[in-house]
């Protein structure tokens, strides 16, 4: 069921709500978190259907502010707020409230939400397009327990990661290292496998769009203190991570996904494999990081730590 409410005000949400329990049987018990999506007009839905399909997981309740641009109102807008209200089915197991927020109304968005906020729930902030600079310090992020952005989907991925070396507050996390599970998880179950011998070398290569393959390398070389190369390659055919190679006394162990969903593992003295290796959803990857709701502390010493020595190593072995 979808209510439509233009022109309202949070007062007159909250009853809606109240009144769609009373009247359909909605309930909002059992809901264990409270996600804030930050959108721009026309680019909600798509985050709407992730979260509905992570609400199975995790109910909750899901508010939606949309914008003419996350940085700020359309000043020259006239000042309103148009609400819809979702239970049901076109809300999976969550209530979804959209605020489509035009002109000076959208100045605070923080006073928006905060009478709609689950009491006593944690509250997760989600940035599925452009995100605040310093997303802790934004007027959303200063009221999540966790805050999630997408590197992948700003403008420039890569320089969008460097930043995040230098913003980064503990609940501060990115789909960029969430898309990194599979990854890691492959690699680490390898190397917990017979000859235990030491990595000599590590190269990693994957598409210029794709953050999360700087960041594996940077995890690669905190965990294994090993030099680390990689490559970032473009053209039409270039997506996400492309493969990993490490080095030992034995020979090279080789992860390569040339095709989607696949990767070929290849060990010096054992059959080539083919892997299943998924490139994850938007579903996938906000299920995964709602799962856990006190920082990532191993995503936050990559990001600050890692990511940095990673690019003066790069930049080194370039003569920069």
């Amino acid at each position: 069921m979808i209510v439509d409410l233009p022109d309202t005000n949070t007062s007159k949400i909250s009853k809606a709500l109240v009144r769609i329990r009373e009247e359909g049987g909605a309930v909002a018990l059992g809901r264990v978190l409270t996600l804030i999506i930050a959108s721009t007009h026309g680019h909600e839905e798509v985050a709407i259907e992730a979260a509905n399909d992570a609400s199975r997981e995790h109910p909750m309740r899901v508010i939606v502010v949309s914008t003419a641009a996350v940085d700020g109102p359309d000043p020259d807008a006239e000042a309103r707020v148009d609400a819809e209200i979702r239970v049901g089915g076109d809300a999976g197991a969550s209530e979804v409230i959209v605020l489509r927020v035009y002109g000076e109304a959208g100045a605070d968005p923080e006073s928006l939400v905060t009478g709609l906020l689950l009491p006593d729930a944690p509250v997760v902030a989600w940035w599925p397009g452009e995100a605040p600079h310093i997303p802790a310090e934004s007027p959303l992020g200063r009221i999540a327990y966790r805050r999630i952005t997408d590197a992948s989907a700003q403008s420039d991925p890569q320089a969008a990661l460097h930043r995040l070396c230098t913003t980064y507050r503990p609940g501060d996390t990115d789909f960029a290292w969430t898309r990194l599970t599979l990854w890691r998880a492959q690699l680490a179950a390898v190397l917990d496998q017979p000859p235990y011998e030491t990595i000599t070398a590590v190269e990693v290569t994957g598409a210029a769009d794709s953050p999360s393959t700087a960041l594996l390398a940077a995890w690669l070389q905190m965990q294994l203190k090993v030099p680390v190369d990689y490559e970032l390659t473009t053209g039409p055919l270039a997506n996400g991570i492309h493969g990993v190679s490490l080095t030992r006394e034995s020979g090279v162990i080789s992860l390569e996904r040339e095709v989607p969903d696949v990767a070929t593992l290849a060990q010096p003295g054992q059959p080539t494999q083919d892997l299943t290796l998924k490139r994850r959803s938007l579903r996938d990857c906000l299920s995964d990081e709602l799962r856990r709701l006190d920082p990532d502390e191993l995503y936050g010493e990559v990001i600050t730590h890692g990511l940095p020595h990673l690019a003066d190593a790069v930049a080194l072995q370039a003569g920069v």
